[in-house]
C-alpha cells in the first residue's frame, strides 16, 4: 500500500482514538492501514507508551485500564454495573463454602449481595468488605491482616500473603484492574499483584467479575493468565472476541442479560 505521508501527530491521533475505544493496536495491521512501516508504528507505540497512553505487548499495544484510581474514587464509578455484577456473582455461591473476596469495588457489591440465610465462611483482605459482613450472623468472617494500602483498599504484604496461604479456599473472587485475553489479569500496585498471585495459588476455583471498560486493557503488574481462571462474570456488552478467547482457554462465562 502506498504511504499516506501522515505526520507523526496524525498517526498518534489515529492510534489514540483506536485505544480510546478499548481496542488493541497491532503494529502490522496499523502499518498496513496507515501505509507506514512496522518500525514506524512500533516507534509511535513506544512514544505513546512513554506518555502512559498504552502499554506495549508483543506485536503491538493495549490501552491502559481506566481503573487506576484509589479505592475511594473507584467506589463512585460505574456503580450500577457493579451492583448488577455483584448480584449475579452471588447466585453461584453454595452453602458452607469457604469464600475469599479480594479487595475491589465490584467485590464489595458481591459482599452486599450475599444471601442472608446461607451459611458461609468469608475471608477478605478488604476492611470495607469486612465492615459490610461483620454483622451477618450466617457468615463466619476471617479478616486478613497486615498493613493496609489506602489506594488498594486492602491489607497487603508478607503478613497478608502468609494469612491467605493458611486457608483452604473453595472459591475466590479476584479483583482485577485490567482484563485481557492476551495480557491476562493485571494490577496497578506491585504488592497488590503479589498478594493476588498468592490468592490464586491458594484457591480451588478463581472467578473474576469485571465491568466492560476493563476488557482489552492492561496495567503494569501481572496477576494471572487466562488459564488460571475458572469463571468470568461479565456485562451484556462485554467484547465477544475477548470472551471467545477466554472460552477457548477453558474459562466459563456468566454474562448478564441486556
Amino acid at each position: 500500500m502506498p504511504s499516506l505521508n501522515l505526520l507523526p501527530d496524525e498517526r498518534h491521533r489515529i492510534i489514540r482514538k483506536r485505544l480510546s475505544l478499548g481496542e488493541r493496536v497491532l503494529a502490522v495491521e496499523m502499518a498496513r492501514e496507515l501505509g507506514a512501516s512496522e518500525d514506524t508504528i512500533r516507534r509511535d507505540l513506544r512514544e505513546l507508551a512513554s506518555l502512559g497512553v498504552c502499554r506495549r505487548v508483543y506485536g503491538g499495544a493495549l490501552p491502559v485500564s481506566p481503573a487506576s484510581g484509589s479505592f475511594r474514587i473507584r467506589q463512585r464509578q460505574n456503580l450500577g454495573s457493579k451492583v448488577a455484577l455483584g448480584q449475579a456473582s452471588a447466585t453461584i455461591i453454595a452453602a458452607d463454602q469457604v469464600l475469599f473476596l479480594d479487595a475491589g469495588t465490584t467485590n464489595l457489591e458481591i459482599a452486599r449481595a450475599l444471601p442472608n440465610h446461607t451459611k458461609l465462611t468469608v475471608a477478605t483482605n478488604s476492611p470495607a468488605i469486612a465492615m459490610e459482613l461483620i454483622s451477618r450472623s450466617n457468615i463466619k468472617l476471617v479478616m486478613i491482616g497486615g498493613l493496609v494500602d489506602s489506594d488498594a483498599g486492602a491489607a497487603l504484604g508478607a503478613r497478608a500473603i502468609r494469612d491467605v496461604q493458611s486457608i483452604s479456599i473453595d472459591l475466590s473472587f479476584l479483583g482485577g484492574c485490567a482484563v485481557s485475553d492476551q495480557a491476562g489479569i493485571r494490577a496497578f500496585i506491585f504488592e497488590d499483584a503479589e498478594f493476588k498471585q498468592a490468592l490464586v495459588g491458594a484457591s480451588r476455583a478463581v472467578a473474576v467479575a469485571a465491568t466492560t471498560e476493563k476488557f482489552g486493557t492492561t496495567a503494569p503488574f501481572h496477576v494471572a493468565s487466562s488459564n488460571d481462571l475458572d469463571l468470568l462474570i461479565v456485562e451484556a456488552d462485554a467484547p465477544p472476541g475477548q470472551l471467545q478467547s477466554f472460552r477457548r482457554a477453558g474459562v466459563r462465562i456468566l454474562q448478564l442479560a441486556n
